[in-house]
């Protein structure tokens, strides 16, 4: 038998090995249920490593003021445990970063998970060795571990992306990235703030700083069509309506496109009346989230016009709540700017925060930051000077946290290299070359645009049951075949050239970070058709991927 060459510890100090069947990096939504499956369902052993303290993932990281779940309370958790369904309640419709950080450390202590999670570590490495048939995995705290199978469970917005300005660490105040918040948070109590970016974390952080902050000055690149989240304290007989009919649910859910049944959904905004119109889109705002975005008119995000007609309402509402009619037209999105074609922020009271006395909006499409300074920032406009300085500039979508991790398949080919001209998968679940190694919610999957923690579960389930056949038929090891890689990538594209969606510079497609391969990221088809797909895939013995007999 060949021996495994262990890589060289990235610390130093004793280097230690251990052997387990699969490693998973990542202990949120996605690493703890797959942790989960693994040992308890499998009776594999499993190890986590997460670089954090504690298990959360996305909702560790992102303690920014105001940051809360955009999809509904009772829908964005768990489904696999109907105990767990029917012991967890939540406070509010829309449930708060706290409170979904709670339910997950909730879940890791009654599925007893910690103990096989090592905290406060990353992955330095995960190299694939072929004579072995194993992924050979280093950390940072000097551990290497020899596993069959290799998940990265680190979720598809987590790298974070702060623009390198000129004087870039020069502020001598207190810099903030909101995906990666102080655990102890932050006084701005008589402090002058200035935030960069009017995103979707931006829109929710921005009304609740402004409250606190002496003053707050907004840079904006590009305005956003936001609509009002609409959250209010759970109502205990809509709680338990929901426990009594969790199934029904969940089924209309699995039904849907996007994972969250909308009742008030119609196939056409060019069919109706503009009474008939106008009537939808006001129930729609009324109802809040993403009502008007994906549960309004199935044209919205295909049909220009369709488009204009609910650009057109939004734009209208926002001039509404906002009194300086100056300001207004910069938060208002261009014509020239599609409704919904990048991700709709949700937000509360975000247009109203601009009425108050103490916030300023700075446009840097036509007063660009200039350079960074001791004491602020100066845009080709003037300076502007502040006690903090906040980064809600989003992320590295998909790839920045892969490649932060030195990833290598078959040969000793990088995934980065692999991955040049942008991800390649077959259906976001594995690589060509990566042999065992398996994506959560990965490129070319429904991903961002479904509901997570079910497509989390039906990946990870996808994943257990590959491994089951595999054990069971004497394989060793799976890779996708590039010809079915190529064929998916081409559907993909196929399914999003047929919206609108590409036409916006957004992170779908890797536009927010300079030099990343436009591509746009995420299958289209939806949910439902989604898991018929890989259901087949499962069901024609893996079709699509190469299955390695053992020796």
């Amino acid at each position: 038998m060949t021996q495994i060459q262990t890589p060289a510890p990235n610390l130093s100090g004793t280097q230690t090995t251990s052997v387990a069947d699969a490693v998973v990096v990542g202990a949120g939504f996605a690493g703890l249920y797959m942790l989960h499956l693994l040992r308890d369902k499998l009776k594999l052993k499993a190890r986590v490593f997460e670089s954090a303290d504690g298990v959360g993932g996305t909702w560790y990281w992102n303690r920014y003021p105001g940051a809360r779940c955009d999809i509904p309370s009772h829908h964005y958790s768990f489904s696999f445990s109907e105990e767990l369904q029917q012991e967890w309640t939540w406070s509010e419709k829309y449930a708060a970063q706290p409170e979904i950080l709670e339910y997950l450390e909730f879940v890791a202590r009654k599925f007893d998970l910690n103990k096989d999670i090592s905290f406060g570590t990353r992955v330095s490495s995960a190299h694939f060795n072929e004579a072995e048939q194993r992924w050979i995995i280093t950390t940072d705290r000097g551990e290497t571990v020899v596993a069959r199978y290799f998940i990265p469970a680190v979720g598809t917005l987590s790298d974070a992306n702060i623009p390198k300005f000129k004087g870039h660490g020069s502020f001598q105040g207190q810099v903030l990235f909101t995906g990666k918040w102080p655990k102890e948070g932050v006084n701005f109590a008589g402090k002058r703030v200035g935030i960069i970016g009017t995103g979707a974390t931006a829109m929710q952080a921005i009304p609740v700083i402004a409250e606190q902050a002496a003053h707050l000055t907004v840079f904006q690149r590009t305005p956003n069509y936001g609509t009002p989240l609409r959250n209010e304290p759970m109502d205990p007989a809509v709680d338990r309506e929901v426990k009594a009919n969790y199934r029904t649910l969940r089924q209309q859910a699995w039904e849907s496109f996007a994972g969250v049944p909308f009742e008030r959904l119609k196939p056409s905004a060019l069919a109706d009346s503009p009474e008939e119109r106008r009537k939808q889109y006001e129930a729609c705002w009324e109802d809040g989230g993403f009502s008007l975005w994906i549960g309004c008119y199935g044209d919205t995000l295909f049909d220009h016009t369709a488009n204009r007609y609910a650009a057109d309402f939004v734009r209208e509402k926002i001039r509404s709540r906002v009194k300086d009619p100056a300001v207004a037209a910069l938060l208002c999105p261009p014509e020239s700017q599609a409704y919904g074609t990048k991700r709709q922020p949700c937000e509360t009271h975000y247009f109203e925060t601009f009425n108050r006395d103490n916030v300023r909006l700075v446009d840097i499409r036509t007063q660009p930051i200039d350079e960074i300074l001791p004491t602020g920032l100066r845009t080709t406009g003037g300076e502007h000077a502040f006690d903090i300085l906040i980064y809600a500039t989003g992320f590295d979508a998909f790839t920045g946290a892969m490649f932060k991790m030195d990833i290598r398949g078959a040969g000793g080919r990088p995934l980065q290299d692999y991955w040049s001209a942008g991800p390649r998968t077959l259906y976001g679940l594995g690589a060509h070359g990566f042999p065992n190694m398996f994506f959560i919610t990965g490129p070319q999957s429904p991903s961002v645009l479904f509901n997570m923690p079910l497509g989390i579960e039906m990946h990870c389930e996808w994943i257990a049951d590959c491994i089951t056949y595999m054990n069971a038929h004497g394989y060793t090891a799976i890779s996708a075949n590039t010809e079915d890689e190529d064929r998916w990538i081409r559907h993909t594209k196929e399914l999003a050239d047929a919206t609108l969606l590409p036409e916006a510079t957004s992170w779908y497609l890797g536009a927010n970070i300079p030099g990343k391969p436009r591509v746009f990221m995420v299958y289209l088809g939806g949910g439902k058709h989604y898991k018929e797909v890989i259901s087949r895939c499962a069901a024609e013995d893996y079709a699509g991927f190469t299955l390695t007999p053992s020796s």
